[in-house]
């Protein structure tokens, strides 16, 4: 099953941006190559582009502390494991912890390494990395791949708090939605939202066997999805058809 996922907000947008950007990150972090590791720097930079606004981190740790409420709100329940809430509020605490005790806004230590720097403000021009215009880029491209390994891991943790943090929010709202099969009719699907309600995040699951690709557009009243599929290598079409396939609302 291929999996898309919808954001409602703009929070939410950023937050899954920023899982993807420290997914790749780390892939490419742990590999060997120079050039994948070329590729992980300016990975960096996107994350730094993201994690750069002011209210960024006071919004992450407004998320962490409502969800700590949240689940307090549980206590007492008799269908709740007391040690499970307490173990998922112990890491609410820590990811809280150790973002708040981050000085200034996140990465904000990188930009003051004036070498990382040189290169970001090339990294936008095509070509602008080459040996000519950094030697002591392409020098560090040719050190032992445990040693820049090990410069990026120092990079990176500028962002581990951050990472974690949003790591284990998107985890508990992906983890309050409930699964529903539904059908489209003809390409096309609408749905209209339950009143009294405000969702954060739609995820979508279809059979890849299927070919569909779905075009997602919502708001907080309705949801509409049309399927297209390609046609050739370069061309997308709309399709006829109609398609099974499962929704998650997470609120």
């Amino acid at each position: 099953m291929i999996l898309y996922e919808y954001p409602f907000n703009e929070r939410v947008r950023t937050y899954l941006r920023l899982e993807h950007l420290f997914s790749r990150l780390g892939e490419l972090a742990a590999r060997t190559a120079a050039t994948d590791h070329h590729f992980a720097i300016l990975t960096l930079f996107e994350i730094m582009e993201v994690a750069g606004r002011a209210d960024l981190k006071t919004e992450v740790l407004k998320d962490l502390e409502k969800q700590k409420h949240l689940l307090a709100s549980y206590r007492g329940n008799p269908a709740i494991s007391e040690a499970a809430l307490d173990q998922v509020v112990g890491h609410l605490d820590a990811r809280f912890s150790a973002l708040n005790d981050m000085q200034g806004k996140t990465g904000q230590g990188l930009s003051e390494i004036e070498w990382l720097m040189s290169i970001r403000s090339r990294a936008s021009i095509p070509g602008g990395t080459c040996e000519f215009d950094l030697p002591a880029y392409f020098a560090w491209q040719h050190f032992d791949a445990d040693r820049r390994r090990m410069d990026l891991q120092g990079w990176i943790q500028h962002f581990v708090p951050l990472a974690e943090a949003v790591a284990i929010l998107l985890k508990l709202l992906r983890d309050a939605g409930a699964p529903q099969k539904v059908m489209s009719t003809q390409g096309h699907f609408q749905q209209s939202l339950p009143s009294g309600r405000t969702f954060q995040l739609m995820r979508l699951r279809i059979d890849p066997d299927l070919g569909l690709i779905p075009e997602i557009s919502a708001n907080r009243l309705m949801v509409s999805v049309r399927f297209v599929r390609f046609q050739g290598a370069d061309r997308l079409q709309s399709v006829s058809e109609d398609a099974q396939f499962e929704l998650t609302y997470c609120a």
